[in-house]
């Protein structure tokens, strides 16, 4: 074949490639479950391009010959599931050397090849929040990721923002975990811990006046510090603040600390929310729960009740559930809803906690975290109610990519266990995606 036949044949199967991943999928027949709305018994939901074109009924849905039409009959569809606290990816942070460590960041210590990923898109999870452990006072820079298949490195998990930056939050805690009776650096006592704390603070604000007012003279700038410079981002309110804490002082602590400063806050287990739920309302802070189905654990989440969901939404706060993974394994994920629901919350706040609410948490309700037009084709297909143990994750989706599929052996292994199901691998690439992107 010559080189001319050859760069038209190359040219042929690209544009015939082309055309493939702008063909749209309609999933139809499905019990639709959009969050942002009622849910649609016979509902469509059409994707194109990794973003969904229209989520409705067949009055006003109408579907075309162009389509790769998906018929979900007795299933449910939802939107991605959103984990607002997860650790895949077997991260670490902090290391011994300080309580304060705002300058480390999550990214650099994230294996993108880890099990846990495939582990937690077949629990429907499609984007997490990844967090540093909780024993420092700040133990560094958290990393929100969408779980896509067919990646190298950690960059292609990324979420970025307007100015094409990948998202994130940092990671602070009180309570037993950065305690650490003996002297050193660390504190020993809960007064100690949010008195260093307040003079982190202060040193960043005085950092971000003295670059205020060098006004881009280098002669006049500080030595750059990353540390300083991670938490004038906080005070800046372009870093959200993920909050590990449990006792109902250490949670009131927290919010004298928001007050103080202005930062962003999400409260984080407030295994005591129940007991200062109308503190943390007037202070308009959302909150990013877990449910436990078994007893253990620190001492200062003795008194936590199932019933804190109810509690809290009651009171108007703003909720999202996590995993904490491994605390919660992300397969059972849905479960948190279900619990949640048993305690008494109801039934559209708890799906939404899942989904909708832990996008607001992460500031990325604009593109995911509901089925609506526009936003990414992120969606998990149900073999029944998502609040029923009966019900399994049959397929996940990730911007218009199917990443879990459960009749596949090789999925189905991960999801249900067994020989192999944790050995660390590349991301899934032999999914039939329906010619989406």
């Amino acid at each position: 074949m010559n080189k001319f036949l050859s760069l038209l044949l190359a040219t042929v199967l690209t544009a015939a490639y082309a055309a493939a991943q702008d063909k749209p999928t309609a999933f139809v027949n499905a019990k639709v479950i959009p969050i942002s709305g009622p849910a649609i018994e016979q509902g469509i939901v059409i994707i194109q391009n990794g973003k969904i074109v229209a989520v409705g009924d067949a009055r006003t849905v109408k579907l075309s010959s162009n389509m790769t039409v998906i018929d979900a009959k007795g299933k449910v569809i939802m939107p991605g599931i959103i984990d607002s606290h997860s650790h895949i990816g077997n991260p670490a942070g902090g290391d011994g050397s300080s309580p304060i460590q705002p300058d480390v960041r999550i990214l650099d210590s994230v294996n993108p090849l880890s099990a846990s990923f495939q582990r937690a898109q077949s629990g429907g999870i499609t984007t997490a929040n990844v967090m540093p452990g909780s024993g420092h006072l700040d133990s560094g820079q958290t990393l929100y990721l969408k779980l896509r298949d067919n990646v190298d490195k950690i960059d292609d998990l990324f979420i970025l923002d307007k100015d094409g930056h990948y998202m994130g939050g940092i990671k602070f805690a009180n309570g037993t975990n950065p305690i650490r009776p003996g002297g050193g650096a660390f504190p020993g006592t809960r007064a100690k811990s949010a008195a260093l704390v307040r003079d982190e603070f202060i040193k960043a604000q005085e950092y971000r006046d003295k670059v205020a007012k060098a006004a881009g003279d280098a002669s006049k700038l500080p030595p750059r510090d990353l540390r300083m410079e991670a938490l004038v981002e906080v005070l800046d309110r372009k870093r959200t603040v993920h909050f590990h804490t449990h006792r109902h002082d250490d949670i009131l602590t927290v919010l004298r600390l928001q007050k103080e400063f202005g930062f962003k806050l999400v409260l984080h287990h407030v295994s005591d929310a129940w007991a200062v739920a109308d503190e943390i309302k007037k202070a308009n802070v959302p909150v990013s729960i877990i449910f436990l189905d078994s007893p253990g654990g620190k001492i200062e989440a003795k008194d936590i009740k199932a019933e804190n969901g109810a509690i809290l939404e009651k009171a108007g706060v703003l909720i999202g559930f996590h995993t904490d993974d491994g605390i919660t394994d992300s397969r059972w994920f849905l479960r948190s809803a279900g619990m949640a629901v048993r305690a008494g919350m109801s039934r559209e706040k708890a799906l939404y906690a899942l989904t909708l609410g832990n996008a607001k948490i992460l500031d990325i309700d604009d593109r995911t975290g509901s089925l609506e037009a526009g936003k990414d084709a992120d969606l998990v297909i149900l073999s029944g109610d998502p609040l029923s143990i009966y019900t399994h994750v049959l397929e996940t989706w990730v911007e218009g990519k199917k990443v879990f599929d459960r009749s596949d052996p090789k999925d189905r292994l991960i999801q249900t266990g067994g020989y192999g199901a944790t050995n660390d691998r590349f991301m899934d690439t032999d999914h039939d995606d329906g010619g989406q992107e």
